[in-house]
């Protein structure tokens, strides 16, 4: 397949094609509810199971097109099981590995420009073609002169502009997917806080000395771990918009998630990536907030190796802190300790009645706390969704400090990975080894 010349810019042009994308999103969903009248059940539930395929078929091609910041957008909602339905949403995974890559000469000419030479001048070997193309860049293998193998990751010439255009031109988009998690999935979406998000992680993403120094944070905070590959980053061949790194291989946990890989590898990936998580909650406070299954690999022996350090978060120790209490006593069921955690979590006011965020953490918590063999396929994501709506509703439990965006998502995101390997595990047990680990 050819590789595009340009990410498509121009504010007045983006926001066309945003806008028209909007307007047939929504208005597809008006069209099938006023239809519903004059239709069965059945051939309504065929006509708008129809609606969110075609809407996410839609969005899709959008995403592969514009990139930039629709594309990330497009990559965070494929993992909200509680906004889209689950048919729309398999639809919309395929941005998380199927992006056509950018014609080589545009590449070259910004390794060029952010190295000064072209790639052929600084590297024994070059691939032409992208192995890995994302949102906001693509990724090359390539040789050093010491016969290293490396990957490079290229940011998209232009990709700045077009951040910033879009973040204006998104929160259209994000009022019609807004719309449709309240109409067809029952749930009260808060948009303003995924732009919010959104605008951060991109602006952060598109800083790739950042991301060297995450690498090389995640690198010291891992080094204990045989398990876990990190990448090490290459400087002299690196700048603020490449990243040269040292090449791990391996398959993608996209195809591990798949029908038919052994269950023996699953289980290994299941444990390993849950026991990833709340190590960086409970032991160093940092989180890798960016869950997707593209930035993830699996290796021959097998070990998991973690691609992408674009977003990262850092908790005060006080949080990270508050985060064990909290662990701790949900497994202890002590609800006098999980009552004072969630005050200094800044959930909750200090003398405010702890029991309906209890029952809340209660039903988001199950499978870590339950002491048996648990299902993934157990946990209804959207069934908990609905639930914790309601109690958060009908108690006014509104408060949403700044560092529980970050977590939920991760945990989400964890959720959906460890779901869809569908490994049946005694899930507390590893979970009250990750906390037993941070308070050693």
């Amino acid at each position: 397949m050819p590789g595009r010349k340009t990410i498509t810019s121009g504010r007045a042009r983006r926001a066309m094609k945003m806008g028209g994308l909007a307007s047939q999103v929504g208005s597809s969903y008006l069209w099938t509810s006023i239809r519903k009248p004059f239709m069965s059940a059945d051939a309504h539930q065929k006509a708008l199971l129809d609606t969110h395929v075609k809407n996410a078929l839609r969005i899709v091609e959008g995403s592969k097109e514009l990139r930039g910041a629709f594309l990330k957008l497009i990559q965070m909602l494929s993992m909200r099981e509680d906004i889209l339905p689950g048919e729309a949403l398999e639809v919309l995974k395929l941005t998380q590995s199927s992006v056509p890559p950018m014609d080589y000469s545009t590449i070259s000419a910004q390794v060029k420009r952010e190295l000064g030479k072209k790639p052929e001048q600084l590297f024994a070997s070059f691939e032409t073609e992208a192995f890995a193309a994302a949102s906001l860049g693509q990724v090359h293998r390539a040789t050093l002169r010491d016969g290293q193998e490396v990957a490079v990751k290229v940011q998209y010439p232009g990709v700045e502009a077009t951040v910033e255009q879009d973040l204006g031109n998104l929160k259209m988009l994000l009022k019609a997917i807004g719309a449709i998690a309240k109409d067809v999935m029952r749930q009260q979406i808060d948009t303003s806080e995924l732009y919010a998000e959104l605008q951060e992680r991109l602006r952060e993403e598109l800083d790739y000395e950042r991301e060297a120094r995450n690498i090389e944070m995640f690198r010291k905070l891992l080094a204990d771990d045989p398990e876990i590959l990190i990448p090490a980053v290459v400087k002299t061949h690196s700048s603020a918009r490449i990243l040269t790194m040292s090449y791990v291989d391996g398959y993608r946990l996209a195809d591990v998630l798949a029908p038919g890989v052994e269950r023996d590898i699953k289980a290994w990936v299941a444990r390993k990536y849950f026991m990833l998580v709340w190590r960086q909650i409970l032991e160093f406070g940092v989180l890798h907030t960016d869950p997707h299954p593209g930035n993830y690999l699996v290796t021959y022996h097998p070990n998991l190796g973690i691609l992408d350090f674009g977003s990262i978060r850092r908790f005060p120790d006080e949080i990270r802190q508050a985060h064990l209490k909290l662990s701790r006593a949900l497994l202890a069921n002590d609800r006098k300790s999980m009552g004072d955690a969630l005050v200094k979590l800044g959930y909750l006011d200090r003398g405010q009645d702890p029991a309906p965020m209890l029952e809340i953490l209660g039903i988001l918590f199950e499978p870590a706390i339950v002491d048996r063999v648990y299902d993934p396929a157990e946990f209804d994501s959207v069934g908990v969704a609905t639930r914790v709506s309601e109690i958060t509703f009908e108690h006014k439990l509104y408060k949403s400090p700044a560092h529980s965006v970050f977590l939920l998502r991760a945990l989400v995101g964890m959720e959906g990975i460890v779901r869809q390997l569908g490994v049946p595990f005694n899930y507390r047990k590893l979970f009250s080894e990750c906390v037993q680990r941070a308070e050693a």
